[in-house]
């Protein structure tokens, strides 16, 4: 069982690897060969979902690499899986021949493979791992088409936001090893830490998943990213990076206990997310924009259910939002691939130049709306009712989140559907046989019937935590009576502007002004500190340095001019004296030293008559 965990996480990162290495001479088989290796992938998965496998290799030392399947990382494994084959699917008719298809594919299988390696890592080290694969997959497929300056500016934007929220991750795994208690640094292990490294850990852990699931205050970044192709962003969004985050809270639920406070913040986020951002989607023109924005709010239901240990209700809701999404996003490719436009005004009647693509993207919609029996009523509803026992004012906050869910979902379905008068673009989208399989498939998925309570109680037991609070039959017939009249409220109301003030319309449609915020509250101190560090480097620093090269230039011309010249004199002196002496000490080694004695005693004689005589 060792070896399928391996190829699970292995299969599609070492393809991926293969194809970006190959480059282009790898174009025409790269299609079949993503396809066939996520076809296996999804096997393995599902293999492994029963069999819940568990793999260790050396990896650092005192942290071992681990791998291991259970029940909740085997729901997600599946979901991954499937939706990248979908998309994958989808993209193979997609993408000409005139695409860097190998980069392409490439990319994708990387992307879902440091997926999988994420839901499956059981320990803080690995799963940084995969963490870091997907945030830099994901900046590389936001700017795929990089020769557009606005494309590679989004994919950067993303990036950046994603990276500065990672840094929690590693704030985590230097609080848990600094704890002691834990060496391996095991996901299950961190709860165990003592504070205050445990407080460290649980904000560490936050705010790297509120970034990555573009939670408040991160959520901007998810509209850029969707300057990226259309397949990204239906991968990014359903069942990859988006929820990554998601996933983490939901697995560290007792470490979000244990702090005292983590499970509160991350639920009063969830739940302010998936309003604040409901009405982000509401007021949107552009169709991408409108589904990216939902994508933030829906994760936020997730992410309160991790707040509020209803885990089973965010499981579901994570399953059955990746179905929903992933089909939305392929269908507006559709129409932008076709019709060249994602402006709502501008895709009056575009459901009905394709059926199967409206209809696919009518049932993903109604799905997201919370219509009965499909399947994001049933998991908002078991999400709901755990969040009830928690607080009322979070059911309520909930509540009427999913009241917002129909409200766009509705919108959407209001533009692609309205016969456009008059009909002055009568092009239909073309309806390929893998596109529409694609579309087809996710359908499938989507239409999962997760309102039946024996499925519901599976799902329960699959993650060995049966649900405490069952929803009551009131609680269904209030979200199915809710759902129904916003949608017929949204309807009705058509096309026309939303009564609100121009500011706060304005705010809606540029996300809150949360990029605006953060250029304001993070870059631009940032960025002032960073000139202010320059200018101290520029003005002082620089000066100390010149001033002090121009001091020690002095100071070596004027030991040229008076120390080096007194020393050169000195050793020619020196040396005169030394040659002088041995000129003298070589005089008698030359052979005369007897004439040398002769006129030395004539001298001595002649010296001696004189002294004779003068006395």
């Amino acid at each position: 069982m060792s070896a399928l965990l391996w190829a699970l996480v292995v299969l599609p990162l070492g393809t991926g690897a293969l194809l970006l290495v190959t480059r282009r001479r790898a174009d025409r088989a790269a299609p079949a060969v993503a396809l066939i290796v996520t076809a296996g992938a999804l096997g393995l998965a599902i293999a492994a979902a029963f069999r819940h496998p568990a793999v260790q290799a050396p990896f650092l030392d005192g942290l071992p690499m681990r791998f291991a399947v259970d029940g909740l990382s085997g729901l997600l494994a599946v979901t991954v899986a499937a939706v990248t084959l979908a998309v994958l699917l989808f993209s193979a008719a997609e993408f000409g021949a005139d695409e860097a298809r190998a980069r392409f594919f490439g990319l994708m299988l990387l992307f879902s493979g440091s997926m999988l390696a994420t839901v499956t890592a059981t320990s803080l080290p690995v799963l940084l791992l995969g963490w870091e694969v997907m945030g830099a997959t994901s900046w590389a497929l936001i700017g795929y088409w990089w020769r557009d300056p606005e494309r590679t500016s989004a994919a950067d934007t993303a990036f950046l936001t994603t990276r500065t929220a990672d840094l929690g991750l590693y704030l985590a795994a230097g609080a848990a090893l600094a704890s002691g208690r834990d060496p391996a640094l095991s996901l299950d292990g961190l709860a165990r830490a003592d504070d205050p490294w445990l407080s460290f850990v649980t904000a560490g852990i936050i705010v790297a998943a509120l970034g990555k699931s573009a939670q408040l205050p991160f959520s901007f970044w998810l509209s850029k990213a969707m300057q990226g192709p259309s397949p990204v962003s239906a991968l990014l969004h359903s069942a990859t990076m988006v929820v990554a985050g998601a996933y983490l809270l939901l697995r560290t639920g007792p470490l979000l206990e244990a702090s005292g406070w983590g499970d509160d913040v991350v639920a009063w986020t969830g739940a302010a997310t998936a309003l604040c951002l409901g009405l982000v989607a509401v007021a949107q023109t552009d169709l991408k924009q409108l589904l990216a924005a939902s994508s933030c709010a829906q994760i936020g239901f997730m992410v309160l259910a991790a707040g509020t240990t209803a885990t089973s209700g965010g499981t579901l809701q994570l399953i059955a939002h990746a179905a929903a999404k992933s089909l939305l996003f392929l269908g507006a490719g559709a129409w932008l691939t076709a019709l060249g436009t994602q402006q709502l005004p501008e895709l009056l009647g575009a459901a009905r130049r394709s059926r199967t693509v409206g209809v696919a993207f009518t049932v993903a919609a109604l799905s997201l709306a919370g219509l009965p029996p499909l399947s994001l009523w049933a998991a908002k509803d078991v999400l709901l009712s755990g969040v009830l026992e928690r607080s009322p004012w979070l059911y309520a906050l909930g509540l009427a989140g999913a009241l917002l869910s129909a409200v766009y979902s509705a919108k959407a379905l209001w533009y692609v559907w309205r016969r456009a008068v008059p009909q002055t673009d009568s092009r239909r989208v073309p309806g390929g046989a893998l596109p529409s399989l694609a579309l087809l498939a996710v359908a499938c998925v989507a239409l999962t019937p997760l309102a039946f309570p024996p499925l519901r109680d599976s799902v329960g037991r699959v993650l060995a935590q049966p649900d405490q609070s069952a929803p009551h039959l009131w609680g269904f017939a209030l979200s199915g009576i809710l759902a129904l009249s916003a949608v017929a409220a949204t309807w009705a109301w058509g096309s026309r502007p939303l009564p609100l003030p121009e500011r706060a319309k304005s705010a809606l449609l540029d996300w809150l002004h949360l990029e605006r915020a953060a250029h304001r509250l993070l870059v631009a101190p940032v960025m002032r500190l960073a000139r202010a560090a320059a200018a101290f480097d520029d003005r002082v620093i620089d000066r100390a340095v010149d001033d002090s090269a121009t001091v020690a230039l002095r100071f070596a011309r004027w030991t040229d001019g008076v120390v080096e010249r007194a020393l050169d004199g000195s050793v020619t002196a020196l040396a005169a004296g030394t040659r002088a002496l041995g000129r003298l000490a070589r005089r008698p080694q030359t052979g005369q030293l007897h004439q040398y004695l002769a006129q030395a005693v004539a001298a001595f004689t002649v010296l001696a008559v004189v002294l004779v005589l003068v006395r």
